[in-house]
C-alpha cells in the first residue's frame, strides 16, 4: 500500500485501540519502524495523533471522540490521583459545577462526607452516582443527551446554567495548549463549558498529561481563565512551568 493508505489505516488502528505501539505496528504493516515513525510524524503535523516514546495516541477532533467506556479504562490511576488532588482545592465553596467526563465523575465520588454542597452537573452518570448522598443537593442540567459521554447539551442546558452563580467549577477538556487554550470536538459541548466558565467564580481544570499540547475543534476557554490546573506527573515540570506562566497554579500529582 502507498503512504497515504497506510497512514489512513494507522490512524484507524490508533483510534480503535486508543494507542499505537511502533514496534508492533511496524510488523503489522510490514514496514520498517523508521517508516512507521515518519507516518506518525505526518499524522502529528496534521493534528491527528500525538507521538510518545515508542508510540502514539489519537487526538480527539471534530471527526473523532472517545466514549465514556474508553475513558473509564484509560490512565485510570492518573485520573484517580488528579481527582483526589482537585478535591483538595474546594476551599470554602458551597456550590459546584462538575463537567461531564470520567475524571470529574471520580472527583465527585471523593467529595468529603458530611459537608453540605450543591452540585450542578451536565453528566447523567455523575448525577446518578451521587444522587443518594444526603449531604449533596444534585441539580442535573436537562437537555439533549450525548450517547457516547452521557453528557447533556443544548439551549436548555446553557439557559439553566447561565442563571446560576457558582462558587467553583471543575472542568475538563479534550485538548489543552498554550497557543489555543482549551478545546473540545463538539460545538454544543463547548457552549456548555464556556457557559460554566462564565457562571463560576473559581475554575479548576482537571486533565491527564496526554491532553496537553493537543488541539481539538472548538475553543471554549483560555488557560488564564483557571486558578489551578491539576494533572499527573506525565506532564514534565518544565512544561508545567510554561503553563503556570499563563496564570494558573499547576499541580502535578
Amino acid at each position: 500500500m502507498d503512504a497515504e493508505e497506510r497512514q489512513h489505516r494507522i490512524l484507524a488502528l490508533t483510534r480503535r485501540e486508543g494507542r499505537l505501539d511502533v514496534t508492533r505496528a511496524a510488523v503489522e504493516f510490514d514496514v520498517a519502524p523508521e517508516t512507521l515513525r515518519r507516518d506518525l510524524r505526518s499524522l502529528e503535523r496534521r493534528g491527528l495523533v500525538r507521538r510518545t516514546h515508542g508510540g502514539a495516541y489519537p487526538v480527539e477532533s471534530a471527526g473523532f471522540e472517545t466514549d465514556l467506556a474508553h475513558r473509564e479504562t484509560s490512565h485510570v490511576a492518573e485520573k484517580r490521583r488528579i481527582a483526589a488532588g482537585a478535591v483538595k482545592l474546594l476551599g470554602d465553596a458551597e456550590t459546584l459545577f462538575v463537567d461531564e467526563g470520567f475524571t470529574p465523575q471520580l472527583l465527585t465520588s471523593m467529595l468529603p462526607a458530611g459537608r453540605p454542597l450543591t452540585l450542578v452537573t451536565s453528566s447523567l452518570s455523575t448525577a446518578a452516582a451521587v444522587s443518594n448522598r444526603e449531604d449533596l443537593t444534585v441539580l442535573l442540567l436537562g437537555g439533549r443527551v450525548r450517547g457516547n459521554t452521557l453528557g447533556t447539551v443544548g439551549n436548555w442546558v446553557t439557559d439553566m446554567l447561565s442563571g446560576f452563580v457558582i462558587d467553583l467549577a471543575f472542568l475538563g477538556a479534550n485538548g489543552i495548549s498554550r497557543e489555543h487554550g482549551l478545546t473540545t470536538p463538539d460545538p454544543a459541548v463547548a457552549a456548555v463549558k464556556a457557559c460554566a466558565v462564565r457562571s463560576s467564580r473559581r475554575r479548576v481544570l482537571v486533565g491527564v498529561h496526554s491532553k496537553f499540547g493537543a488541539n481539538s475543534f472548538c475553543r471554549f476557554a483560555d488557560v488564564a481563565d483557571f486558578e489551578a490546573v491539576v494533572t499527573d506527573t506525565g506532564l514534565s515540570a518544565a512544561e508545567a512551568h510554561r503553563y503556570a506562566l499563563l496564570g494558573p497554579q499547576v499541580h502535578r500529582v
